[in-house]
């Protein structure tokens, strides 16, 4: 049995980019759902978040990647050393960085992630 991965598994989601995809699948199934008849007024009006995500039972795609992301770290750290993923999930780079705010790693992600769900 082999096991797909694809490039989002390892994305350094930010909160703004978090909250960007939600925004899309919001508008997407509240395309799909179409709108509703209020039943005090009579009058049409688009669906609330609330009842997009009762009435679309599916998870959302952070979770989806957040998943899959934590995953494809365990699929890694059985793998061993030797493997090129593993050196380059665990390995740190040589050099200076750049100037600024470092930027999240796939490694951050990950524990994240872990400590979101409760795993510690």
């Amino acid at each position: 049995m082999s096991v797909v991965f694809y490039g989002y598994e390892i994305w350094s989601l930010t909160l703004r980019e978090e909250g960007r995809l939600k925004v899309s699948e919001n508008r997407v199934l509240r395309r799909i759902f179409g709108p509703v008849r209020d039943k005090v007024t009579g009058e049409w009006r688009k669906l609330l978040n609330e009842e997009i995500n009762y009435l679309c039972c599916a998870p959302n795609i952070v979770g989806i990647i957040k998943s899959r992301r934590m995953r494809l770290a365990g699929h890694i750290a059985l793998m061993g050393e030797r493997r090129v993923a593993y050196r380059v999930l665990v390995g740190r780079l040589e050099g200076k960085r750049q100037l600024g705010k470092p930027r999240r790693r796939c490694e951050d992600n990950i524990k994240m992630d872990v400590q979101e769900v409760g795993l510690d």
